[in-house]
């Protein structure tokens, strides 16, 4: 009987991660698009001070960095990703652009498809990402299945 509880308990945990898991995601999908200007570090940072905030302490830096530590670089690095990443079922592509990286990836959400500049272009305008990226396609890369895009230069930006 007590290897039976044994295991009871070991699912209730692994059900307990997988919906800390799922409202995870959702929580950080739903929230993405409220902290200004998208696609910054300075987004990510609003977003950071925010979640600090509803989990009850204060917006000071020392807070934040408290609360950062405490998620740890696993879960922050987690959210991270799903903070700068966008799927678009119609056109079958997944986009990665965190601002930390030098390229913005563009993959097909199935390997068995393959991406082309068109929608490429057409995601990253329905993202509002067309004006951040490198507008000469003669410097976008196609490797394998994706294509890596440049972030536009500060000066050219401005």
């Amino acid at each position: 009987m007590a290897n039976m509880s044994a295991m009871d308990q070991s699912q209730q945990t692994q059900i307990q991660a997988k919906v800390f898991d799922f409202a995870l995601g959702e929580l950080v999908s739903e929230s993405r698009e409220r902290f200004l200007p998208l696609w910054t570090v300075d987004s990510w940072v609003k977003f950071l001070i925010w979640l600090t905030l509803n989990s009850g302490l204060s917006g000071e830096r020392e807070s934040i960095e408290l609360f950062v530590n405490a998620l740890g670089p696993r879960l922050t690095h987690r959210m991270r990703r799903i903070f700068f990443e966008r799927t678009d079922d119609t056109l079958a592509l997944k986009l990665m652009a965190d601002p930390a990286d030098q390229k913005v990836l563009v993959m097909p959400l199935c390997s068995s498809l393959s991406v082309n500049y068109d929608q490429t272009q057409n995601f990253l305008d329905r993202v509002g990402l067309l004006k951040k990226v490198e507008p000469d396609k003669d410097l976008w890369q196609e490797l394998d299945a994706l294509i890596a895009i440049p972030w536009r230069s500060v000066e050219k930006h401005d």
